[in-house]
């Protein structure tokens, strides 16, 4: 019975503590529902997710899974600092890549025909043909689908967004492999007529520096000739140990220097004759002269004619600003002085400049110096007819000529061809990004 008195006051006092906590609680509980009253007169519309938080955490936990709530909704007033942190988290916004033209007389479809060329077909689609890669619809259940063959059906369509797309529908039956016996099967359409670039790189006309350090060389002629033509013997050094069959001989001319710098940038060469191989290298290689163009001279160059032209060139904008001009224009005759569709010219840009063959380039026509014998400068009536001696120079604008194709580099020149000509294009003419 003691023990049961002593323990009695015991229970009382922590009956009171608890009644004390209790009282606290709630007066915490009342404190906090007046500064969430007067935070809801402020903001009203923040008190409901509020209040949803703490009837959230005070309810029980339900034994089944509950959905996520929904974002909050955005603030109408947020504070500068909500703002300024809202604003950094946020990605940037990329900027539109820019729409391909469409020509206004693309067909919606057509079937690829021989003889037909990537260059052409883009620019029967586009307006700017170098756009192709842009709108070539790349699908994925046909086999090579960057490549296209002639019977091949395109379509012109558009995307979700608007761009335009250029895919094949209907492929050809030559894409298919024959399983029975063997037979070639068509090859994909060029990009360029490489017919016309592959004659001249087995006769090349222009040769950079390197090319005429590194080339081999005649070093004499049977029977002791001083010049030589078609069918005599001739003997060369520097063909090295695995020496083509045929090689195009090439006679050194005048150095073809840049315009803007002066520096030589390599030599326009003459085609003399063809050289057939006719004794391995062991000693002074052994050839005999063929297809002779002009007399082949002691010194004269051989470039290999075994050169593949380049395949698949993928139309395209240089990746870096190209400013430069029109040193030489090679003719379906050797060199002319003015160039048109599908002639080849020599530029003063090459790899180091960032060119690559693919790369289209604009060219514009240089504008002509004239003098103004008729400007206020004059200072006295009739100063035209003195002469245009006094009057100052002026410079006109240039005016867009053509497009060209670059197919091949070197460090400091490049060759191009022209696949499209709208006015004559000469030396000295600029070339520029598209």
């Amino acid at each position: 019975m003691r023990q049961d008195a002593d323990l009695a006051p015991t229970q009382k006092g922590w009956r009171m503590v608890s009644n004390l906590a209790f009282r606290a609680r709630l007066t915490a509980g009342l404190a906090v529902s007046v500064v969430l009253a007067a935070c809801s007169s402020l903001h009203g519309h923040r008190a409901a997710p509020a209040a949803a938080e703490d009837s959230a955490n005070s309810a029980p936990q339900a034994s089944a899974p509950q959905s996520p709530a929904p974002p909050a909704a955005a603030d109408d007033n947020p504070t500068a600092t909500e703002a300024a942190a809202t604003a950094a988290a946020a990605p940037p916004e990329a900027s539109p890549a820019p729409m391909p033209q469409v020509n206004p007389q693309a067909p919606l479809t057509y079937t690829v025909k021989r003889g037909d060329t990537l260059w052409g077909i883009a620019s029967m689609y586009l307006r700017d043909p170098w756009d192709w890669p842009e709108v070539w619809y790349i699908n994925p259940h046909i086999h090579n689908p960057h490549l296209i063959y002639p019977g091949d059906t395109l379509a012109l369509a558009y995307d979700t967004h608007g761009r335009p797309q250029v895919r094949v529908v209907e492929a050809s039956a030559l894409r298919l492999e024959p399983r029975l016996r063997s037979t070639p099967i068509t090859s994909a359409i060029p990009t360029i007529p490489y017919a016309t670039i592959a004659a001249f790189l087995g006769r090349p006309t222009v040769l950079t520096k390197e090319e005429a350090a590194a080339a081999p060389h005649v070093i004499a002629f049977r029977d002791d000739h001083q010049i030589a033509g078609s069918d005599v013997i001739a003997y060369v050094r520097g063909l090295g140990p695995n020496p083509h069959s045929r090689y195009s001989v090439i006679h050194v001319s005048e150095d073809l220097r840049d315009p803007d710098t002066g520096h030589v940038l390599g030599y326009l060469g003459i085609y003399t004759a063809t050289a057939l191989i006719t004794q391995p290298p062991t000693r002074p290689a052994r050839a005999q002269l063929i297809d002779t163009a002009r007399e082949t001279l002691r010194g004269d160059k051989l470039v290999s004619s075994d050169i593949q032209p380049p395949l698949n060139l993928e139309p395209r904008a240089p990746s870096t600003q190209i400013n430069g001009k029109i040193v030489w224009i090679v003719g379906d005759t050797g060199v002319s002085d003015l160039a048109g569709q599908y002639d080849i010219v020599v530029l003063n840009r090459g790899s180091d400049a960032g060119l690559e063959p693919g790369n289209v380039l604009e060219v514009d026509q240089a504008g002509e110096v004239v003098r103004d014998t008729y400007g206020s400068h004059s200072g006295e009536a009739g100063m035209s007819e003195l002469g245009s001696s006094f009057a100052p120079r002026v410079r006109l604008p240039d005016e867009r000529a053509g497009t060209l194709l670059v197919f091949k580099t070197y460090p400091q020149l490049s060759f191009g061809l022209i696949v499209g000509a709208s006015n004559t294009i000469g030396v000295g003419d600029v070339v520029h990004n598209p």
